[in-house]
């Protein structure tokens, strides 16, 4: 028995054009889901990238910048709590009384009182002329050096630039919050609180706050270098450690973190050919940003780790990087929700 493909009268002409178009018009909304579909993911494969890229920068976001519209006053007034809070939890025998106040967010360190100001940190004094300066970076830390992605046309263009603008236009950054923060207005005053110290062996001058962090970073490192010949190594290949240094960052307007003695330079005896320090590359390539991972001098990755642990973060990780590089930054980890040691845990 043969069955009927079909049953039941014929269609009428226009019944029939109405289920042409209703067939057209479901074969014409499938292809318009196939070719959004295909733009999200192109869209997403590209983003990745682009993030991978950007991650690697790890570019600081003013908090005037993060947002726009009627929500950019409220995302600036959330981000200075968690900045602020932060900096309570890092320095917590330093600041303290995290608050609103007089329309910005504040705290007291050593009982002088700093407002947010979008990230610029300004006194009471300075805030009608918070245009005047540029936010201090509170950036996002990638636990993971990201992988190493080829700059684009565009993204080599745009830091093309940006150098360009560093070096010819740079607006400075107010440094009444961090010489309050660490007691060191002036170089006769930072000298005050600085003590010397040996770090695997060679002296180096630092803020005395930071001999207790630098003393179990280098008991991990010397730990683990006993059964990790590459830590072994590059431990043995250290030629000098750079700590206090009341200056500027070089090519900048902005104090250094070694001008506190915040921060160590871990310098080798030879860099092998591999790059260290953008600024150094820059002056044999104008291109500095595009040398791959393979073509930097990095510490091995237990090194960092053991900084980090402690509160360091390490410039091999920034934009313009600086691979010997390690500065005492306890909130900047916080904010990017790494975990620290509590060093009330090891008493």
């Amino acid at each position: 028995m043969v069955m009927s493909k079909y049953k039941g009268p014929e269609p009428s002409p226009k019944t029939a054009n109405l289920r042409f178009d209703r067939a057209l018009n479901f074969r014409f909304f499938c292809l318009l889901l196939l070719l959004s579909l295909w733009t999200v993911i192109a869209c997403g494969k590209e983003g990745a990238a682009q993030t991978q890229f950007q991650a690697a920068e790890n570019n600081a976001v003013p908090s005037d910048k993060a947002s726009g519209g009627n929500s950019n006053q409220q995302a600036e007034q959330n981000r200075g709590e968690q900045v602020l809070r932060a900096l309570a939890t890092a320095y917590p025998d330093r600041v303290s009384a995290v608050e609103f106040y007089d329309g910005d967010w504040s705290i007291l360190v050593y009982g002088e009182r700093f407002y947010f100001a979008g990230g610029r940190f300004l006194p009471e004094s300075l805030r009608g002329e918070v245009n005047q300066f540029a936010p201090i970076p509170f950036y996002f830390y990638q636990e993971e050096l990201p992988p190493w992605v080829q700059p684009t046309p565009e993204e080599s263009a745009r830091l093309r630039e940006q150098t360009r603008a560093r070096n010819t236009n740079q607006i400075k950054r107010s440094t009444h919050f961090t010489d309050a923060l660490w007691r060191s207005r002036s170089r006769d005053e930072a000298w005050e609180h600085i003590k010397q110290i040996r770090f695997l062996g060679i002296p180096v001058q630092v803020h005395y706050s930071i001999l207790v962090q630098l003393s179990l970073v280098e008991e991990k490192i010397l730990r683990v270098s006993k059964t990790n010949n590459a830590v072994r190594q590059w431990i043995n290949s250290l030629s000098s450690v750079g700590g206090w240094e009341w200056r500027n960052i070089a090519s900048s307007q902005n104090r250094s973190y070694h001008a506190y003695g915040a921060a160590v330079d871990l310098v080798p005896k030879s860099s092998a050919g591999l790059e260290i320090y953008w600024l150094w590359t820059s002056g044999k390539n104008s291109e500095w940003w595009n040398v791959p991972y393979s073509r930097r001098l990095h510490p091995p990755s237990e090194v960092i780790k053991a900084f980090e642990s402690f509160g360091f973060i390490w410039g091999g990780k920034w934009r313009y990087y600086d691979t010997i590089h390690f500065e005492y930054r306890p909130e900047i980890l916080l904010l990017s929700g790494m975990e620290i040691t509590d060093l009330r845990n090891l008493r």
